[in-house]
This record gives structure tokens, C-alpha cells and sequence, in this order.
């Protein structure tokens, strides 16, 4: 069994030093980073972007699952995605972490690798951040900071009626791969030379436990000279990302069940599940792709972009938010995604 290096004898400022050794700034407006009272960053005339996310062990993750290096990644990654919905470029990091007293030092190393990873994967400084002793198990609170022109910005309340709605990827996998990652945790609960079978189930858990933000449709947008007129990404679902951009754009929607894009191995692992396939793409959450709405006129130029798709338009207020369903029938949406303080 290798060892084991109790956080108490480096101490908080030795722990900062361990975790943030070497970093290299890969950013202009990055002036100062780790090392002093607080980073400093020089935007020039770029308007800045800022986004913060806490995750919290039992509430946001369990470690019976999660390795922390898949942690640490997807804790960094779903901040850039933030970033990206707006239409901007993420370009600072800063990470604060409550450690209980089980965690070794090698632990916050494993976690660290993960956040590191993905800022160099992502082109992002790592500026700063704290570290205190927590009594409940793994707290992280990240914020991250970005940049735009003001005129790329792109906010919520910006669609208008006869506008396309796209989303990119596939919906619902990151759920599934949670729901099948709860069901063999709880099948091989205190089997400890028993271990769950995922062969074939690969990108369920990629997708959950490694999501990737969207960076490739933000370039590819601007590459083909399409400004979309709203945007979020999808963290707690479908219809609730949907709804956000409705109520503060004062319109209505309509989206077809038939062009809600699916992943096959989703498909199959909710028939499995005995679960309905669209409602999981609806209110999973967790995908981290991209809802937009952009100008009916910018069409032919959104076409040949890979990995978007075209599931509805924008309506009038009166018309209320709905999903057509095979059928023709048409079905008010609902918030059914994740809520942060229901119990």
C-alpha cells in the first residue's frame, strides 16, 4: 500500500504551494497569479466574464464512484462551459477546497491533476484560490473568469419569435450514466471482491464523469458568422434551460419530440432502466451542451455545422411552451430538472 501524507504536516500554505508548483500562464490578460494577496488580471478592452460553481460531497458527487481526478476535471470543465454560453472565452481559474481529515495530501494531488488537466486542455490560468478544513467531507468552490468583445456577448433574453432553437450533442446520456453508476453501486454495496460490469456502457460514464464543454461549436458559430440571439448551456435539463430563456426573452416555443437528438447506448440503457428515454433528455441535466437560438435567416450558414440540431422555433408569449409529440399532440413543458434545494 503506498503512503500516505497527512495534509497537516505541509500546512495550508505548503499544501498551495505543492498543488500550484510550476504553473505556466498561457493568457495576456493573466498579469499576476498565484502567489500573492490576490491575482491580477489586465482586460484591456475586452469585457470581462465571471462564473462560480460549489460542489458539494453527498450533495454534487460521491466518491464511491467518482475517482477525484475525473472530479477535479469535470468541477473546472463545467465553469468553462458557463464561459462559453455566454459566448466568451474562459481564461482564469480560481479554486477553493474544504478538506475533511480522511483526505491525504496524495488525495488533493490526484484531485488537483484532474483541474490542471483541463486547464491546459482548455487554455486556462490557474490564478488562486484557498484551502480550509471542512467537517462534513470535500467541499469545492470554484470560480472562473473570462473574456468577450461586447459585441459577441450573448445573454438569455435575446430570442424573438420565429427564431430557430438548436442544441448540440445528445441529451439525457450524462443522467443515464449516473443512474447506471447508483444502480451498481447499490447491487455491489460491501462486496468488496465484486466489481460492476460497465463493458459496453463505456460512454454513459464518460459522459457523466468526464464532460467536455462545448468550446468546437462556440468556434465553429463565429467561424460561419452566426451570433446566436440567446443561449445557456444545459446543466439541469432541457426544459429547464428552455424555460430560463423563454421567461426572460417574454416568448414561447415549440420543440418536437422526434428531433430531440439521442444517443443509441442512452436509448438502450433506459429500456433497460425501464425509463422513457425523452423525459431523461428533457430534465436529466448534466450534459453540458449548448441551447441557442439564432435568427431564422442564418439557417443555410448553420446547416453544416457538425453536432447541432434543429428541434423547434421560437413562438409567441401567448402560445406558452410546448413539446409536439409524435403524434402532432402538443405537451406544456416543465421544470422537472435539478433543483438545488429540494430535499
Amino acid at each position: 500500500m503506498s503512503s500516505r501524507t497527512e495534509i497537516s504536516t505541509l500546512g495550508e500554505f505548503g499544501l498551495i504551494k505543492r498543488l500550484t508548483a510550476n504553473l505556466k500562464n498561457v493568457n495576456s490578460s493573466t498579469v499576476k497569479a498565484v502567489g500573492d494577496d490576490a491575482a491580477v488580471m489586465n482586460y484591456a478592452d475586452k469585457r470581462a466574464l465571471a462564473t462560480s460553481d460549489m460542489l458539494l460531497e453527498g450533495i454534487h458527487f460521491n466518491l464511491e464512484y467518482v475517482p477525484l481526478k475525473h472530479l477535479g476535471y469535470k468541477a473546472a470543465v463545467v465553469n468553462f462551459s458557463d464561459i462559453y454560453a455566454m459566448n466568451g472565452k474562459p481564461t482564469q481559474l480560481i479554486v477553493s477546497l474544504g478538506i475533511s481529515r480522511r483526505f491525504a495530501v496524495e488525495d488533493i494531488d490526484e484531485l488537483y491533476s484532474g483541474i490542471r488537466l483541463a486547464c491546459e486542455h482548455y487554455g486556462v490560468d490557474l490564478v488562486g484560490g484557498d484551502t480550509c478544513a471542512s467537517l462534513t467531507g470535500l467541499a469545492i468552490s470554484i470560480t472562473c473568469l473570462g473574456e468577450a468583445d461586447e459585441r459577441d456577448i450573448v445573454y438569455r433574453n435575446g430570442a424573438k419569435e420565429n427564431d430557430l432553437i438548436c442544441v448540440t450533442g445528445n441529451l439525457g446520456t450524462a443522467y443515464l450514466g449516473l443512474q447506471l453508476l447508483e444502480r451498481e453501486r447499490r447491487v455491489f454495496e460491501g462486496k468488496d471482491q465484486v466489481q460492476p460490469d460497465f463493458e459496453g456502457k463505456e460512454y454513459l460514464l464518460e459522459r457523466q464523469l468526464k464532460p467536455e464543454a462545448r468550446r468546437d461549436i462556440i468556434e465553429a458559430l463565429r467561424k460561419a458568422g452566426i451570433k446566436p440571439t440567446a443561449m445557456m448551456d444545459i446543466s439541469d435539463g432541457l426544459s429547464s434551460e428552455l424555460l430560463h430563456i423563454c421567461t426572460d426573452s417574454s416568448v414561447g416555443c415549440a420543440i418536437y419530440e422526434d428531433k430531440i437528438p439521442i444517443d443509441y447506448q442512452a436509448a438502450v440503457q433506459a429500456e433497460e432502466m425501464n425509463l422513457n428515454i425523452v423525459t431523461c433528455a428533457l430534465n436529466g441535466g448534466e450534459d453540458y451542451e449548448l441551447l441557442f437560438t439564432c435568427s431564422l435567416s442564418d439557417y443555410e450558414k448553420l446547416v453544416p455545422i457538425d453536432d447541432v440540431y434543429l428541434i423547434g422555433h421560437i413562438t409567441r408569449k401567448e402560445y406558452g411552451c410546448n413539446l409536439i409529440g409524435r403524434n402532432g399532440e402538443e405537451l406544456p413543458l416543465k421544470a422537472q430538472g435539478w433543483q438545488a434545494f429540494e430535499g
